[in-house]
């Protein structure tokens, strides 16, 4: 494999951690992992991309990065935010976008809203936000507004041994490999009286107390101006939403594999890894 470097960005508002892959006259391409993941999402696919300069984020509130103030969200936009922010420490005024699940959400969000500083979006299994209708949006806020001030009684579970967190990773809301959720687990853990527990912010399992609409969602996918890949995991999440994918101008390729199929195991990444060697090398 090749070398991986872990840095620290002090950034105006956070600090984030990350892992920097490639060349260092590579294309610069941020990478954005999924919800409750970290930078290790990509630990397997990025050393298999070839020309790219890669800074995977640990985002805001996971793994090694800081979690925002009391007071403050995990709105995609804030996310967004972030990735502006990481461009401008970098020194990049154009960038590529990697996202997978929440993350290439984000990506999306982004390309769509600053054209003009995105050069490519890869994206793995993961398109646009969940869509609401409009007539729930005063419900839906008054929820996340209740679960807001019933977090604060709320404790993290605290596993015994590591070994029981990377099972409990491994049979979580999306199923993960044993390799995955142990790579996960790396970054995703730190040790507490009585065990381990997941360094994650617990805000994130907060609902979001807005959701766009279908038109709003779509806006984003239609002011993306650079070339978009699209890998589909056939066991994965897209897969179920076929009308969804056939409204997408995006490349598309299907990927045998569950919603993490570039971690999971050393076949899927490499399949992830060829398509996506080919979408950035077309001139």
């Amino acid at each position: 494999m090749s070398s991986v470097e872990e840095v620290r960005l002090s950034l105006p508002h956070i600090e984030l951690a990350a892992h920097l892959f490639g060349p260092e006259d590579g294309l610069p391409v941020i990478a954005l992992h999924g919800w409750l993941d970290n930078a290790n999402s990509f630990a397997r696919l990025a050393p298999k991309l070839e020309g790219l300069r890669i800074i995977a984020l640990d985002m805001a509130g996971h793994g090694h990065s800081g979690h925002r103030p009391l007071g403050a969200g995990y709105a995609l936009w804030d996310y967004a935010h972030d990735v502006l922010q990481v461009a401008e420490q970098m020194g990049w005024k154009r960038f590529a976008l990697l996202g997978h699940s929440m993350g290439a959400i984000v990506s999306v969000v982004l390309a769509g809203a600053l054209p003009e500083r995105v050069t490519h979006v890869a994206l793995i299994d993961g398109v646009i936000p969940p869509t609401a209708a409009h007539d729930n949006t005063a419900e839906r806020m008054g929820m996340a507004l209740q679960a807001q001030l019933d977090l604060q009684e709320k404790r993290k579970p605290v596993y015994s041994t590591l070994d029981r967190a990377i099972e409990a990773r491994m049979k979580g809301l999306v199923a993960v490999s044993r390799e995955a959720a142990e790579l996960l687990a790396q970054r995703g853990l730190m040790p507490v009286p009585g065990g381990y527990t997941w360094r994650t912010d617990s805000r994130l399992t907060l609902a979001s107390p807005l959701r766009l609409t279908d038109e709003q969602a779509m806006s984003f996918v239609q002011r993306i101006s650079c070339p978009a890949q699209l890998v589909v995991a056939a066991d994965g999440m897209l897969a179920k939403h076929p009308e969804l994918l056939e409204r997408l101008p995006f490349s598309r390729e299907q990927l045998p594999g569950g919603h993490h199929l570039h971690l999971n195991d050393e076949s899927g990444a490499a399949l992830v890894a060829d398509c996506f060697n080919r979408f950035f090398a077309v001139p």
